[in-house]
């Protein structure tokens, strides 16, 4: 995807998806934070977004917290994450695993 303009991964499928992140850092935990996330995705498995909250899980320190999304996009990115949890993912970048 890297490198095409946004017209071309319009006539590829693509749409333009926001994801607005919640997140505590362990050294202020009563400061709630927000990230906005825009990128063009794929629906409806965003593989771009779960790309972004892949590296979000092993490089930040930022406890994710998930909110406003369907049902279903909620059990698609949670069984996601699991996997990404377990080290059941394949990723161009070095990872780190809790434990």
């Amino acid at each position: 995807m890297e490198g095409r303009s946004p017209l071309e991964l319009q006539l590829r499928g693509y749409r333009l998806a926001t994801a607005e992140i919640m997140y505590w850092l362990p050294d202020h935990p009563s400061i709630l934070q927000t990230f906005v996330w825009q990128h063009y995705d794929l629906a409806p498995k965003f593989p771009e977004l779960q790309k972004f909250l892949a590296f979000w899980n092993t490089h930040i320190e930022g406890k994710l917290f998930i909110d406003h999304i369907s049902p279903l996009k909620r059990k698609l990115m949670k069984g996601k994450l699991n996997d990404i949890s377990k080290g059941k993912i394949n990723v161009d970048y070095k990872m780190m695993f809790p434990g």
